[in-house]
C-alpha cells in the first residue's frame, strides 16, 4: 500500500475528531515529513483525544527508534455515567490500595522474585506491571500476581516505556531506568502535562542523565544511567512520588546516596508506605526529619506482600453514605500507613456516625445530617475531590488547605472540582491553595469528569443526591476502581452507563 506525506496528514487531521489513531508510515518517511512536530503540537493544543494504548512507539529522534504505528490501535470511546438520586444500603469490599500494588510489583520484580497477593489490577497498576517487564522480570497475572525478578540487576528496555496515565509509574520506573543504559519514559496527554523536575534534577545529581525532551520537566522523559549516588537534593512540595523513586532505587546504586529535602514534604504518608515495604524487603534506610540515608549495593528480598483496602476508593462508597442518609460497610479495610485514612476523622467530625472494626477490617457508616469544616489536604490530597462534595452538601462554610499539591495530579483536581460543582449549583471559590465552600442543595447537570478517575467518582457521589446528573470520560473509573459502578449499583444506586 502507497503512502503519501499528503494522505498520511489528512488522516491525521481527519483523526483528531474521533477516537482512533491508525497511521504508521517507515521511519524515514516520518522523520523527512515531520509528522512527530505535527502530532506532537496536536496532543499539546488538546485536538487529539488520547487514551491507552496510543502508540507502539514515539518517535524521538537521536534517543529511540523512531516510527508511528500503523496498527490500528482503538482508544476506548467516551462513557457517560447517567446519575439519579439514590438512597443506598448494604455492604461493597473496598478495592485493593493502588499505591501499595504499584510499590509491591516494582520492588518484588527488582528482588529475585515472589507473589503479590490480593493486587488491585487497573489500568494504572497494569502500566506497572508492565514496565516491570521491559526491566527483564516475568509476570503472570491471576488472582495473585506471581513475580520472576531481576535479582538487583534491570535489564535496559528495549522499547519506549509507555505509562499510559500512572503518574506512579513515570516517577518511579524514570528512577529504577537510571539503574539501567538508559530509557525513555512517555504516556497519555495528561502524563505529558505533569512536573518531573524535582526528580529529574536529583537523578542527575546523583550521577544519571535526565532531562525532558521538550526541556519543560514534563514527559516525553530521556533518562541515561547509571545512577552512582552521593547527596542529592530534591523538593518536597510537589509530590512524594518523586522521593519514593529514589528511595526503590538508591539501594541499587554503587555507592550511597543521602537524599535531602528542601521545604515540607507532601503526601509524606505515600513515602511512609515505601519505607515499610522497603524494610519488609529487607532494605536498610536511616530516616531523619528531613533526611533519608540509603547504603548502596544492597538486595531486595520481597517474597510476598498481600494488599490491603483502598482508603481513597473507600472514601467514595462512604461518602455516598454520608451525603444520602443510608448506611452502608465498607469491607477490607485494615490499619495501615495510608494517610487517606483520615476519611473516617472527617466524616465522623462532619456529623456522620462512623464504626470501624480494625480486626475484621469492617467500616460502617450511616449518614445524615452533615456540618462543614476545615481540613488540611497536606497528606492526602487525594481525597480532595470527596471532600469537596461533602462540603457542598453540608451546612455552613468547608475549606481545604495546604492543598496547591493536588493541582499537579491527573488534572488540576481544585479548578476542575470548582468548575463542575458551581455547574451543579455550588457556591464553591477556588483558591491558590485549596477550595471554600458553602454548603446548601445541589441540582442536576451536564459535568466533565476531566479523564481523571477522583474526579469521575466524585461527581457521582454528588449526583446521587442532585439527580439528573450526566459525567462524561467516566472510562476513568477503570484506572483505580474498576468496579465502582457495579458496587454502587448493587449498594441501591439509580445510575446508567453507556
Amino acid at each position: 500500500m502507497h503512502i503519501s506525506k499528503e494522505g498520511t496528514t489528512k488522516y491525521i487531521f481527519d483523526l483528531c475528531r474521533t477516537t482512533v489513531i491508525a497511521v504508521r508510515p517507515p521511519a524515514k518517511e516520518v522523520e523527512e515529513w515531520g509528522l512527530l512536530s505535527l502530532v506532537t503540537n496536536l496532543m499539546e493544543d488538546r485536538r487529539l483525544i488520547l487514551g491507552p494504548p496510543f502508540f507502539r512507539q514515539l518517535l524521538v529522534p537521536r534517543y529511540v527508534m523512531a516510527y508511528i504505528s500503523y496498527t490500528c490501535d482503538a482508544i476506548a470511546s467516551i462513557m457517560i455515567a447517567s446519575v439519579e438520586r439514590s438512597s443506598l444500603s448494604g455492604e461493597v469490599y473496598a478495592p485493593p490500595s493502588k499505591s501499595y500494588t504499584h510499590r509491591a510489583i516494582l520492588i518484588t520484580s527488582l528482588g529475585p522474585g515472589g507473589t503479590v497477593k490480593r493486587p488491585l489490577l487497573s489500568a494504572d497498576t497494569r502500566a506497572t506491571v508492565a514496565a516491570s517487564e521491559a526491566f527483564g522480570a516475568k509476570i503472570s497475572l491471576g488472582d495473585d500476581v506471581s513475580i520472576t525478578g531481576v535479582s538487583d540487576r534491570p535489564q535496559t528496555p528495549e522499547d519506549v516505556i509507555n505509562v499510559l496515565n500512572s503518574g506512579t509509574t513515570l516517577r518511579f520506573c524514570s528512577a529504577v531506568a537510571a539503574l539501567t543504559e538508559g530509557a525513555v519514559l512517555t504516556g497519555d496527554a495528561s502524563i505529558r502535562t505533569r512536573p518531573n523536575g524535582p526528580l529529574l534534577s536529583t537523578l542527575s545529581e546523583l550521577g544519571a542523565q535526565a532531562f525532558s525532551i521538550r526541556n519543560n520537566g514534563k514527559a516525553p522523559l530521556v533518562i541515561k544511567g547509571k545512577m552512582q549516588g552521593g547527596i542529592a537534593h530534591l523538593n518536597g512540595g510537589v509530590s512524594s512520588q518523586f522521593l519514593s523513586a529514589l528511595l526503590i532505587a538508591a539501594p541499587l546504586a554503587h555507592a550511597d546516596t543521602r537524599i535531602v529535602i528542601e521545604g515540607d514534604l507532601k503526601s509524606r504518608p505515600y513515602a511512609e508506605i515505601t519505607l515499610d515495604m522497603l524494610a519488609d524487603a529487607g532494605v536498610r534506610i536511616e530516616v531523619q526529619p528531613q533526611e533519608f540515608f540509603v547504603p548502596g549495593g544492597q538486595s531486595y528480598g520481597l517474597r510476598s506482600y498481600t494488599i490491603p483496602g483502598d482508603f481513597s476508593s473507600a472514601s467514595y462508597p462512604l461518602a455516598a453514605a454520608a451525603v444520602t442518609g443510608s448506611e452502608v460497610t465498607v469491607k477490607g479495610i485494615l490499619p495501615s500507613r495510608q494517610g487517606d485514612s483520615a476519611i473516617i476523622d472527617i466524616l465522623s467530625r462532619m456529623g456522620a456516625r462512623v464504626s470501624w472494626d480494625k480486626e475484621k477490617g469492617d467500616l460502617h457508616i450511616k449518614g445524615g445530617e452533615l456540618q462543614g469544616v476545615e481540613v488540611d489536604a497536606g497528606r492526602t490530597p487525594d481525597l480532595v475531590p470527596t471532600i469537596a462534595v461533602l462540603g457542598a452538601l453540608a451546612q455552613g462554610k468547608t475549606t481545604v488547605v495546604n492543598a496547591e499539591h493536588v493541582r499537579h495530579k491527573e488534572t488540576d483536581r481544585l479548578h476542575a472540582m470548582a468548575m463542575e460543582l458551581s455547574k451543579m449549583g455550588a457556591d464553591i471559590r477556588e483558591r491558590p491553595d485549596g477550595l471554600e465552600i458553602m454548603g446548601g442543595s445541589l441540582h442536576g447537570a451536564k459535568v466533565h469528569g476531566w479523564h481523571d478517575h477522583r474526579i469521575v467518582m466524585a461527581l457521582t457521589v454528588a449526583g446521587f443526591v442532585a439527580g439528573g446528573t450526566k459525567i462524561d470520560t467516566a472510562e476513568a473509573v477503570d484506572v483505580s476502581y474498576p468496579g465502582f459502578f457495579q458496587q454502587m449499583t448493587g449498594l441501591g444506586a439509580n445510575l446508567t452507563v453507556s
